[in-house]
């Protein structure tokens, strides 16, 4: 009986355990969705910002609103597209870690941008603005390069692998048009003489059943009457 109850406890105790870190790792996850949530939203208005900022404010501000809108918009960019085709192309991992590295720099220069919109000295940004769109050009140009190359691998793939099937189907579509046998080309060849007396048809194989796919819709019942 003492052992029965050991046993009891401990289901309990596992199950409770269990349930706990079921209820952690939910939370945790319902956690990241919020805050991935939050980041975007505030990203996005930070966006609508600096694109604000460079059509209203003139000279090196609005000038500086536009250096770090493009840095942004580029980094964004290049970091979805090596994340979306790292999963389906391995050797894109490389060049993700590049792109890390890259980062540093672009995390970098878009604080310094930041902290340099409220720079009250009008002059002494318009002497440090040639450094900075230099700066500002490397990295976006660098990233840019990742971005394309990685496009155009993806898009060199689907050429090759659309080519290939092409070429598989064209084929198929040979084969499938070639449905005479030797037997019957003998007989076509004679046909002319006496002993012909019945033409004889091609030997064509009957389809067989017809598969289903799921774009197709579903035959509809045959309504029966009562």
């Amino acid at each position: 009986m003492e052992a029965v109850i050991a046993v009891v406890a401990l289901l309990f105790v596992l199950l409770t355990v269990l349930g706990v870190y079921a209820t952690v790792k939910a939370v945790g996850a319902a956690k990241r969705g919020v805050d991935r949530t939050i980041d975007q939203a505030r990203r996005t208005v930070e966006d609508h910002t600096l694109r604000a900022k460079s059509f209203a404010q003139p000279g090196p501000a609005g000038e500086i609103a536009q250096l770090r809108l493009r840095l942004r918009s580029s980094m964004r960019a290049t970091q979805d597209a090596l994340h979306a085709g790292v999963t389906e192309d391995e050797s894109l991992r490389e060049s993700l870690g590049l792109f890390q590295r890259l980062s540093a720099h672009g995390h970098e220069l878009d604080g310094e941008l930041k902290r340099l919109e409220s720079e009250p000295d009008r002059a002494k940004l318009a002497e440090r603005l040639p450094s900075l769109r230099e700066r500002t050009e490397r990295i976006t140009g660098s990233a840019d390069s990742l971005r394309w190359a990685a496009q155009d691998r993806a898009r060199r793939f689907a050429e090759d692998d659309l080519d290939t099937l092409s070429a598989q189907i064209d084929v198929e579509a040979g084969a499938l048009r070639h449905w005479t046998t030797p037997e019957t080309e003998q007989t076509s060849e004679t046909a002319g003489s006496p002993a012909a007396q019945e033409p004889t048809r091609p030997a064509i194989t009957p389809p067989g059943p017809r598969p289903t796919y799921p774009w197709q819709k579903k035959p509809r019942p045959e309504t029966t009457g009562m």
